[in-house]
């Protein structure tokens, strides 16, 4: 990343077949949209990689044209010097589990992964306690959690 944010045109002709081969435009957006500190430059880095990187990018061959996909992402940089690069993690996937579903329909505002952290706190007989506290009849009750 320090050679993302030196805008080094010259870095990927001075690595070896090996690192070459190892080198994944995929991995340098995904490091490179994200910054730490000052808000205005999160913003010019996130919308740069946006515009500059993820736009078609993988309509260029990776396999082809990795040279080409790393002369693009050396615009991204302002030139400022280094910056601290975070991994931004993918999605995870939603839980489908009848409690999952059930916490969801009843605190729709919840997010993910508070959702995973009811679930972890809380067993299917809490859960049926809660939807009884809620007025669901037995039938309810077990349609719902099971």
């Amino acid at each position: 990343m320090a050679q993302f944010d030196k805008k080094n045109r010259k870095f990927y002709d001075q690595l070896d077949d090996q690192e070459k081969k190892k080198f994944a435009p995929f991995l340098m957006i995904r490091w490179g949209s994200c910054v730490s500190g000052d808000p205005d430059l999160q913003a010019y880095y996130l919308l740069s990689c946006n515009e500059r990187l993820n736009k078609n990018f993988f309509d260029i061959s990776a396999t082809k044209h990795k040279k080409f996909q790393w002369l693009l992402a050396t615009t991204v940089s302002p030139g400022i010097g280094n910056q601290y690069h975070q991994w931004l993690s993918l999605k995870k996937k939603e839980s489908n589990s009848k409690g999952a579903k059930f916490l969801r329909e009843l605190y729709p505002h919840m997010k993910e992964d508070e959702i995973r952290l009811m679930l972890q706190l809380n067993d299917t007989a809490d859960l049926k306690e809660l939807a009884k506290q809620m007025g669901m009849d037995s039938a309810q009750i077990k349609k719902e959690l099971g």
